[in-house]
């Protein structure tokens, strides 16, 4: 049986990610906040933990960061977490925290799942949804592209 925690302050948002989690051989757990997180992971580390990036007054940067460093102090072993992001720019959050992956809101089905799947497997993920084009990337008529 494998665990997943799910932390939010919204619940549309943990009743989301709930749904599309569940399955008979998943756990699903909730917090509502970043310390209700901290204390269960504390009694019963889970195999993945769903935070979203928004929470109060301890968000998910905030959480991913003290995961890390109780991991680095011993106190806690390793568990990846998966952002939730409310804007392509917060990326850059979610990378220097350490978190393994990362989706941009609103919420897919199939990606949070193909996201959550490859946490657990020991993979990583990180959602290109809103990732700006550059110019070089688009094929742009040559009358354009010298002007």
């Amino acid at each position: 049986m494998r665990t997943i925690l799910v932390a939010s302050d919204a619940p549309s948002v943990r009743a989301e990610v709930r749904a599309i989690a569940s399955r008979p051989d998943v756990d699903v757990r909730e917090a509502r906040s970043g310390p209700d997180l901290l204390a269960d992971v504390a009694t019963d580390l889970p195999d993945l933990i769903v935070v979203d990036l928004q929470m109060g007054n301890m968000g998910g940067m905030a959480v991913c960061m003290e995961l890390r460093l109780e991991e680095s102090y011993g106190n806690l072993g390793h568990v990846p977490v998966l952002m939730l992001l409310d804007r392509r720019p917060d990326v850059f959050m979610a990378r220097r925290s350490g978190a393994e992956g990362w989706v941009v809101k609103p919420l897919d089905p199939i990606r949070l799942r193909r996201a959550m799947e490859a946490l657990l497997a020991g993979k990583t993920y990180h959602d290109e949804s809103y990732t700006p084009l550059s110019v070089a990337a688009v094929n742009l008529p040559a009358a354009i592209a010298r002007s």
